[in-house]
C-alpha cells in the first residue's frame, strides 16, 4: 500500500500531466510479466477430518509460502454473495458520493480510524478509502456500504485465525503460535478499498507503485479480474490472476521478520495499463497488536541463520518515516540489519 502521502487529494494538472498514459516514461513499462498460475489453496481441505488429505494441504501450502509467497485461497468460509454484495456497495458509494463528503476523512490525526484520498499522477493514480476494521470495526454509519462490507470483514476473521493456525503448523510449532506471537485477538487490520481508473481516465500506467506490505498478511479480492503484478521469489513478475470470489492471500513483512526470512513477503504493484473499466479492490492488511514487539523468534535463528532483522513494535514500525499507523506503509528495509 505505498505511495505518496495517503492524505493528498488529486494535484493541480500541469501539461505534462495530460498526456496520454503510453506518453509518459514509466519504469514499470519495462518491465515483462508473465500469465503463470499461481499456486491454488483449499482452504477446508487444511481442517479435514481425513489426515492425508490435511498432510497434502499443508505440504500444497508450505510450498506455496516459501516458493511464492502469495497464493489464491479456494473454499473458504466467506460466501460468494457476501463478496459479491460488498464489492457492489463500495462501487455504489464511490459513484454517488459527492467529493465533499468523501473529503471530511482526509487524514487528521496519527489516531485516524478512516481516511481518504484521491491521488492522480504520474507515480499513482487511485482512490481510496481506508479503515480500521479490527479489532473494532470501524465505518461511518451513514455509509450505503457499512452493512454489507462489514459482512464481508467479520468473514474474514475466520480465514485470518485460520491460516495462522495452518502456518503455525507448517512451521513445527503448536497451532496457536502465530496467534499468540502477534496477538491477533488485538490485533490491528486496515482495509484499503482502491478504486482504479480506466486506462483512458489514468495519467499513467501506475495504479500503485511497487512495494511490500506490513503486518501477518494480505487478504485481497476485486471485481475485475487484472492489474496486480508481483515478484515471485524466483525473480518472475507475474501478472496475476485472481478467480471469482477466490482470496488472494499475500505473506507480509513482519511473518518474514518472526521467521527470520524463511517466509518472505513479495514486491508487487498495480497497473492500469489494461483497465477498460474502472477497478476496485478490497485489500485488507491483517496485522500483530500495535504494542506487539516483533523479532525474529529463537526457533529460528542459529549459526547458519544469523538474526537478519531488528525488534520494534508494530506501531513502531508502522510509524517509521512519518507515517500514521493507519497509512499501514511498509519499513522492512528499516527492519533488516
Amino acid at each position: 500500500m505505498a505511495g505518496r502521502d495517503a492524505v493528498l487529494v488529486q494535484e493541480p494538472v500541469k501539461p505534462s500531466d495530460i498526456a496520454p498514459p503510453h506518453h509518459l516514461p514509466n519504469p514499470l513499462d519495462s518491465i515483462v510479466a508473465v500469465d503463470e498460475e499461481i499456486p491454488i489453496i483449499d482452504y477446508a481441505k487444511l481442517f479435514s477430518d481425513d489426515l492425508d488429505e490435511r498432510s497434502r494441504a499443508l505440504q500444497h501450502l508450505s510450498k506455496a509460502s516459501e516458493e511464492y509467497g502469495f497464493f489464491n485461497l479456494v473454499n473458504h468460509s466467506v460466501p460468494d454473495n457476501v463478496i459479491e454484495g460488498a464489492l457492489k456497495k463500495i462501487a455504489d458509494y464511490f459513484r454517488e458520493t459527492e467529493a465533499e463528503e468523501k473529503r471530511k476523512y482526509l487524514k487528521k490525526s496519527s489516531e485516524d480510524t478512516m481516511v481518504y484520498g484521491l491521488n492522480s499522477y504520474a507515480g499513482e493514480n487511485r482512490e481510496f478509502v481506508k479503515m480500521v476494521v479490527y479489532p473494532e470495526y470501524h465505518c461511518p454509519p451513514e455509509h450505503c456500504y457499512r452493512e454489507a462490507f462489514g459482512e464481508y470483514i467479520k468473514g474474514l476473521e475466520e480465514v485470518k485465525f485460520g491460516l495462522a493456525r495452518a502456518l503455525s503448523k507448517i512451521l513445527g510449532q503448536e497451532e496457536t503460535y502465530i496467534e499468540d506471537v502477534f496477538n491477533l485477538k488485538r490485533g490491528y487490520d486496515v482495509c484499503a478499498v482502491n478504486v482504479y481508473p480506466p486506462c483512458f481516465n489514468a495519467k499513467s500506467s501506475i495504479g500503485l507503485p511497487t512495494h511490500t506490505d506490513p503486518g501477518f498478511c494480505v487478504s485481497l479480492v476485486q471485481d475485475v479480474n487484472g492489474g496486480l503484478r508481483v515478484l515471485s521469489h524466483q525473480g518472475k513478475w507475474i501478472n496475476v490472476s485472481i478467480p471469482p470470489n477466490a482470496i488472494l492471500i499475500q505473506l507480509g513483512d513482519h511473518l518474514e521478520v518472526l521467521t527470520n526470512g524463511k517466509f518472505r513477503s513479495h514486491l508487487h504493484h498495480v497497473v492500469v495499463t489494461k483497465n477498460k473499466v474502472q477497478r476496485i479492490s478490497l485489500a485488507t492488511l491483517h496485522g500483530p497488536s500495535l504494542d506487539t514487539i516483533v523479532s525474529p523468534a529463537p526457533e529460528f535463528v542459529d549459526e547458519h541463520r544469523p538474526r537478519g532483522y531488528r525488534a520494534m513494535t508494530y506501531r513502531e514500525a508502522l510509524e517509521t518515516n512519518d507515517n500514521n499507523p493507519i497509512d499501514v506503509e511498509t519499513c522492512l528495509e528499516q527492519l533488516r540489519l
